[in-house]
């Protein structure tokens, strides 16, 4: 790489990495904990790429965006944030940076999107920016997970495109909510949001009375499979026509579409109109980091509705990790809101939260695919989920590392555990060398326990 890179954080530890990173690279570096700084080193021409850090101690870096752009148009601005929510990455894309990543961030990733923008010869921005409020309790996705934080960049990607939206995902994901989403933070905003439903696609008149309906804002169809054919005809013949005003189309699905257009349960011709670009929301069972996080984000929620304050102890929130979560989020937020008004204190037990649960709880492990299901067909499935939600992109460097790690850690987990923290019976079994194991244990920060094993 070459050129120079102003980097703003004011954690000394990441400007420290950063400066060595891209020094070594070949970049020069300009490295500050102050937006006054930053701005003032932008006003005098300095810099090639800005990296820059959201909450400072003199300012937010993406209020100050507007003012890079007016002082130095196409001026690459990679954003880089701890507030990891999809408003984060909305109003990094409103403000026309250039990138976002969210905190903890990727290094070799970073270092990639840096060169790829030292690379790149931008025009002056288009001014399309709206002003956003910050307003967590009405947030429609709460997430951390690195398959949230691909979702939200690739929501922020396709926000204001006209393209078609397809979003999928199980029952209880929240795919209507991110509809509605995507239509408020968009250059739509202000017209019409309109769900259609089977009834008014039933009469022959229905299509142009939602199309006059929407006024050129947003169409969402509902659970696009659940619909029969003849009405699936009338929604192609809707799209292709779409008048004077055409609105933005999107479509929920939370079946298999591939299986859907096998065996015919949604039409081809429909599908290629509104699959522009198909968003997949993940089950909860494969965010699991973030149920804790949602859970918190539920009680608040209930509290400002009315509800007594309530917190979670460490074995509640132990054991709605260990739930299946059939109902995905939707399912966690009425236990939650339950909770919230039965619970017998303040401090929310295991106890309370396996009465809301049922006698179901114990039955139904958090698992991501079926019983009989191979583990290489569930590694497979996970990985083309990874990839997906990149969209066009390709995911950061060193995921080869990244996959061994995470099988890696629980095999040898489960294995110290089974053999009762014995190494020497543990590598055995493993099939290698104690010394190796030893090492893996060491750098995998794996916590080994000796007990005696009850017969």
């Amino acid at each position: 790489m070459d050129g120079t890179v102003l980097v703003a954080d004011d954690d000394r530890t990441i400007r420290t990495v950063l400066t060595q990173a891209l020094t070594r690279a070949g970049c020069r570096v300009h490295a500050t904990s102050s937006l006054t700084t930053l701005m003032r080193w932008v006003a005098e021409g300095k810099g090639d790429v800005v990296i820059s850090d959201v909450m400072m101690p003199d300012g937010n870096g993406l209020e100050m965006l507007p003012k890079i752009a007016e002082d130095r148009p196409g001026l690459p601005v990679i954003v880089i944030s701890a507030q990891n929510t999809i408003m984060t990455a909305i109003k990094a894309a409103e403000a026309d940076a250039y990138d976002y990543l969210p905190k903890p961030f990727d290094l070799p990733e970073l270092m990639k999107r840096t060169a790829k923008a030292l690379n790149e010869t931008r025009s002056a921005p288009v001014n399309s920016r709206i002003q956003l409020e910050e307003r967590p309790e009405e947030l429609p996705l709460v997430g951390r997970t690195e398959v949230m934080q691909a979702l939200y960049r690739l929501i922020a990607r396709v926000m204001n495109s006209d393209m078609p939206l397809m979003i999928t995902g199980e029952s209880g994901t929240g795919k209507s909510l991110i509809a509605r989403a995507i239509h408020d933070f968009s250059d739509r905003r202000n017209l019409p949001f309109v769900t259609a439903t089977p009834g008014q696609l039933t009469s022959l008149e229905g299509p142009a009375q939602l199309l006059t309906q929407a006024k050129g804002g947003t169409v969402l169809i509902d659970e696009i499979a659940d619909l029969p054919d003849e009405i699936q005809a009338r929604l192609v013949r809707m799209i292709d026509t779409p008048g004077e005003h055409a609105p933005r189309f999107m479509a929920t699905c939370q079946k298999n579409v591939n299986e859907l257009l096998e065996h015919g349960g949604l039409r081809q011709d429909l599908y290629y109109r509104i699959c522009g670009t198909e968003l997949r929301v993940p089950a909860l069972r494969e965010r699991v980091e973030d149920i804790a996080l949602l859970a918190a984000h539920f009680l608040i929620r209930a509290e400002n509705e009315g509800a007594p304050h309530r917190v979670l102890d460490d074995d509640a929130t132990d054991l709605l990790r260990h739930y299946a979560w059939p109902g995905n989020v939707r399912q966690l937020e009425n236990v939650i809101r339950s909770l919230a008004l039965t619970a017998r204190g303040e401090e929310i037990s295991k106890v309370d939260v396996a009465s809301a649960l049922g006698p179901q709880t114990a039955a139904e492990p958090n698992v991501t695919g079926a019983s009989n299901e191979k583990l290489s067909d569930s590694v497979a499935r996970h990985l083309q989920r990874y990839f997906d939600l990149h969209g066009d992109m390709l995911p950061p460097p060193g995921l080869y590392t990244r996959i061994l790690r995470e099988v890696e850690t629980p095999m040898i987990e489960i294995a110290l555990s089974a053999t009762s923290g014995n190494q020497a019976r543990c590598a055995e079994l493993l099939g290698i060398n104690r010394n190796t194991l030893r090492k893996k244990i060491t750098d995998l920060d794996i916590e080994v326990t000796r007990r005696r094993k009850l017969m």
